[in-house]
């Protein structure tokens, strides 16, 4: 009895082991297919005119929206980051434990990452281009994705500010701190690593936006002279040059610099984050 009990349990074992290492597998190979094919299909057409700082219609120069692009991610962050952080320290430090308000904020950002981004898109339309005349601008864009993003900065910052160890909160204490000092001193540097991924989490889904965008900054191919001008980013350039039809190739390298840029980006958040966490900056 015992013995069939062993072989049944070494069974089940063995299929999960295999379900498991199946589906690494298979997320691995088709992460491998689709930079193989974007990269197979960018490379080529990745040249020196591709990077002139004026647009035109004999050269889809994607300059002007690779700056447009960072310009957009950072008005954006700038924006989101402080509050998102902000609210999230209220939630975990200031704010009483199973309040029905904490419970409320909760939902309501669990609720506002799952909304589709055509629907920030209108909401920034009618918000910031129309109701505020903002019009089709860097600014109408950047509000419009500093709040797409805000539920993913608090969410992912609530966590990392939770995950820090008590310990920590009460050794700053008993050394004569106060409750401020050691969010700031104490708590924060332990969770930067779980804040940075939320951060970095929120780059991809700007640097990705398209559809939002094209509602709120617009898809002039320029770079704007103030943030009240219209601009593209590479997403929208992206899809600009695809669905014309006549630049398809310059799509696929646009698709290899915006992989390159997030790629980078994780990259140096990445290293940031363990200098951090080892005391070096």
């Amino acid at each position: 009895m015992i013995l069939n009990v062993q072989k049944k349990n070494k069974v089940k074992s063995f299929l999960m082991r295999t379900a498991v290492y199946a589906a690494a597998l298979l997320t691995i190979g088709a992460l491998a297919a689709i930079l193989i094919y974007i990269l197979v299909k960018g490379i080529p057409y990745i040249t020196p005119d591709l990077f002139s700082p004026n647009y035109n219609s004999e050269n889809v120069s994607l300059f002007p929206a690779l700056v447009n692009t960072l310009t957009m991610t950072a008005i954006s962050l700038v924006i989101a980051v402080p509050l998102g952080l902000f609210a999230a320290i209220y939630l975990v430090e200031y704010a009483k434990r199973g309040s029905k308000t904490v419970e409320v904020i909760r939902l309501t950002t669990e609720t506002l990452s799952g909304i589709p981004s055509i629907v920030y898109g209108l909401f920034g339309a009618l918000m910031f281009t129309e109701a505020l005349g903002m019009g089709l601008s860097m600014i109408s864009g950047a509000l419009t994705m500093s709040i797409m993003i805000l539920p993913v900065i608090i969410r992912t910052s609530e966590e990392a500010i939770k995950s820090v160890s008590d310990s920590y909160r009460e050794g700053s204490f008993g050394l004569g701190a106060g409750k401020l000092r050691t969010v700031f001193k104490i708590v924060l540097p332990a969770a930067v690593p779980g804040i940075l991924s939320g951060v970095i989490l929120s780059v991809g889904r700007i640097v990705g936006e398209t559809v939002a965008l094209i509602y709120t900054s617009g898809s002039v191919a320029q770079i704007p002279q103030t943030l009240m001008g219209s601009g593209r980013t590479l997403s929208v350039h992206m899809y600009a040059l695809w669905s014309e039809g006549f630049n398809s190739n310059q799509a696929y390298a646009t698709a290899v610099v915006l992989l390159v840029i997030v790629a980078g980006l994780n990259a140096v958040s990445s290293f940031t984050a363990k200098k951090i966490t080892k005391g070096k900056i």
